[in-house]
Formats: C-alpha cells, sequence, structure tokens
C-alpha cells in the first residue's frame, strides 16, 4: 500500500520541550519547573555516525535495563515520560542498549508505549541531523579512518610539539564502564576498504573478502518495484542512470524496458570485471547495441567523480536510482543536493536503496524523517510505498539467505520505497 509522507519545515526539534541546561549548572531536583529557561548542554560524546546502508549496531551500555513488567497507570507513565525526558535532557545515549541487545527506543516500542518511543525518536532525529550536518560543513567524506575510531575533540601539543606529544585538553579520568565481549559480526565497512577487497558472486549474493553482504537475491522484489516506481508505464526511451551495478538486478529490469540511455557508474574493480566477462549482459556487446554511441555505457569510476563529468557533458536522466556499498548517509545526501539538481530531469524521478538504520525499527523510522527534511532542503518531494519483506529465509542470522554472510543487515519486515521528485 502506498503511504505518502510530506515533510516541508527543515528541522526537527523538541518543541513541546524546554532547552538543554547549561553544562555549568546543576541537575534540577525533582521540584524545578519544566518550563524555567535554560541553555543548551552538550552531549558527553557524540553519538554514532550513521551510515547509508549498513547502519553500525547500537553501543552497548548497561546503564539501560528491559522492564520484566507492562503497566498502564496513567501517572506511572507519565513519570516515565519525564524520567526518560531527564536522561536525555542530560546527556543519556538514545543508541546504547541493555544485555537484550535493546535501546530505550526498543524497549518501548515492545511495550507499546508509543509516547515514550516517540520522545526518543524525536531526540535520535537531532543527533543525527547534527552529526551529518558536521560531516558536511567539515568536507568528510563520512568514512572516518580507516579503523573506525573517531579523534578525540579537543588536542593540545605540548611545548614545541617536535617531540609530536599529544595530550587531551581539559581530559578527565573517566570511571570504569562495561566493555561488552567484541562481537565478531559487526564490521566497520568504508568506501576505500570496500574497493580494495576481493568480491564473490555466488548462490545468489555477493560478498566481500570479510564476508560482508554487499547485495542479495533478496532484494530482487525492491528492486522491481523500485523500477515500477521510477518508470510506471514501463515506457520505452527513457534515460536512465543507476549508481552501483552489484549483481546487476535492477539494470537487468531497466534494460528491459529499452530506454533511449542507459548509463550505469560503477567503481569496484571486481565488479567491472564480471561485467565485462564471459556470459555477462552488460559488457561491450550491449554498450554497441545503443541506438546511438555511448547511449548504454559502464563508467568505470568513483560517481562523485563520474557525475561531475557529467554534469559538465550536460546529460540529463528521466530516472535515477542510487545503491552504494560502504558510504555513510553523508554520502547519499551530498548526491542529492548537490547532483540530482543538474542531472535529473524537471519531470524526472529518482530513488535509492533504503537501508538506512535498517537493524531496529527506531533507527529505521529516524532515518526515515532525517531524509525526508534533507530531500526537501534539495527541493525534492518524496513519496513511500511501504511494502512487505518476506522474512521466512531473513529471520535468523547465519540461515536462510543469510548462510555464509556475515552480518545481518536488514532485520525489519517492511520497507519504505522512496520516490523522489522536484516541489512545485
Amino acid at each position: 500500500m502506498a503511504t505518502p509522507r510530506h515533510r516541508h519545515h527543515l528541522r526537527p526539534h523538541l518543541s513541546h520541550l524546554p532547552p538543554k541546561p547549561n553544562a555549568s549548572s546543576p541537575p534540577p531536583g525533582p521540584t524545578t519547573p519544566h518550563h524555567q529557561e535554560t541553555p543548551r548542554y552538550p552531549r558527553r560524546r557524540p553519538p554514532a555516525r550513521p551510515c547509508h546502508r549498513r547502519d553500525a549496531p547500537a553501543r552497548r551500555h548497561p546503564v539501560v535495563r528491559r522492564p520484566s513488567e507492562e503497566d498502564d497507570d496513567p501517572a506511572d507513565l507519565e513519570a516515565a515520560r519525564q524520567t526518560v525526558y531527564e536522561l536525555l535532557l542530560w546527556g543519556g545515549i538514545w543508541n546504547d542498549v541493555d544485555d537484550g541487545n535493546e535501546t530505550p527506543g526498543c524497549v518501548a516500542l515492545r511495550l507499546g508505549r508509543r509516547g515514550l518511543y516517540d520522545l526518543e525518536g524525536e531526540e535520535e532525529e537531532q543527533e543525527v541531523e547534527e552529526v551529518v550536518d558536521m560531516d558536511v560543513d567539515a568536507g568528510s567524506d563520512g568514512c572516518g579512518g580507516e579503523d573506525g575510531e573517531e579523534a578525540p575533540d579537543l588536542v593540545e601539543v605540548k611545548g614545541d610539539g617536535q617531540d609530536g606529544v599529544m595530550e587531551e585538553e581539559g581530559e578527565e579520568e573517566e570511571e570504569p564502564r562495561f566493555q561488552p565481549p567484541k562481537d565478531e559480526t559487526e564490521a566497520d565497512v568504508n568506501s576505500e576498504a570496500y574497493l580494495r577487497s576481493k568480491l564473490t558472486y555466488s548462490d545468489g549474493k555477493l560478498v566481500d573478502d570479510e564476508g560482508n553482504g554487499v547485495m542479495m537475491a533478496w532484494e530482487t522484489d525492491i528492486m522491481r518495484q523500485s523500477v515500477d516506481a521510477l518508470l510506471p508505464e514501463k515506457e520505452s526511451g527513457k534515460r536512465i542512470l543507476n549508481i552501483g551495478f552489484g549483481m546487476g538486478i535492477i539494470d537487468t529490469m531497466f534494460a528491459e524496458t529499452k530506454p533511449a540511455k542507459h548509463h550505469v557508474i560503477e567503481a569496484h574493480p571486481g565488479v567491472l570485471e564480471h561485467i565485462s566477462g564471459p556470459g555477462s549482459k552488460f559488457g561491450s556487446a550491449w554498450e554497441e547495441s545503443g541506438p546511438t554511441l555511448g547511449a548504454y555505457k559502464i563508467y568505470n569510476g568513483k560517481w562523485q567523480e563520474v557525475c561531475q563529468q557529467l554534469l559538465e557533458d550536460g546529460q540529463i536522466y528521466d530516472a535515477i536510482y542510487f545503491d552504494t556499498f560502504g558510504e555513510d548517509y553523508s554520502q547519499l545526501r551530498m548526491f542529492f543536493t548537490e547532483f540530482i539538481p543538474g542531472l535529473l530531469d524537471s519531470q524526472g524521478k529518482f530513488g535509492f536503496f533504503n537501508g538506512l538504520g535498517a537493524d531496529r525499527t527506531i533507527c529505521y523510522d529516524v532515518y526515515t524523517k532525517v531524509s525526508e527534511l534533507h530531500l526537501a532542503d534539495a527541493g525534492l518531494d518524496v513519496e513511500w510505498k511501504v511494502i512487505d519483506v518476506d522474512m521466512s529465509h531473513l529471520a535468523e542470522a547465519g540461515k536462510g539467505e543469510w548462510e555464509g554472510v556475515k552480518r545481518r543487515y536488514w532485520t525489519l519486515d517492511k520497507y519504505r520505497l522512496p520516490t523522489c521528485t522536484f516541489l512545485g
């Protein structure tokens, strides 16, 4: 069923809640009026950087505990709401998880506490936006270091700095914290590491040399419905651009519509070798079969560089699809902010694989709202079509579709399929 959701204001906010208190102020006591105006309080530490497709798992922390029973007393629910609000107000981390691998939002959703769930979601929206905005403002590619570590917030060089000794300004000794056992299925995959990896095509899946699922056959129905949304009448003669070939699922479907122009951007050497190999539908013979020279073409390179060249060449498309691996949300945002306005026809449609935060419902809900807001900032409206995902072979890690795959990157029974058009 189609569920269009449009958002035209620019920022999510806790409009019904007071601002966060100043760091130098003591925490409010139980009698402090909640309407008292206080400055914003900085976070203890930044939230986890959101990823475009394989979102990093939530952090584990012993503070969050699962309730053992359900209580519908209104007074208790209001007390719970105020408690959650105070925790968030003073720096509580929304994506900490308990020993049952649940965030506070997960617990609220499981217990049917929609008000608490929405409160957690609004806080998460703010923090995700702040992190993405910091990445964009700094010109970061959003991937961090090769080991996934973040640089310290404040560093100071001792003396003249010749000895290379660095220390954190105002460093305080931290109390011992719970450190959960390392989950060997969790991987920090960034674009550069992915492009250096060796890929294997087998048994309806594409995996890298660490066993991370790059693309899988279970996504076929999502791709089919994405093509239906971008080309609803299956008209021939359309101009199509796809970023990220993968297994070639969506490009095979696009090719069936007999487009006038079909361009594909792919950066991984292993995928390019697969495309040019025997039995490929998209090798040199396919490129030569286009109605004009260059109408059907595989572009070898990173989309950030190729798209710039396409803009300079004046290329325009009726349908654009974006599905990359190893890149975070800031790269998707950069694509639809900086490139879609120049590449998409005024009546064209844009779509992307919506795997944002797909390891848990609260993350998926929040990233949906955040992407809506950023799409509106870029002059784009989005309609979401909610489709069912058959979880019969996806429900358990290491089994069914996930056999031979290191991490189960999809856990939800609903997929929100985005179709974006220009506003106005």
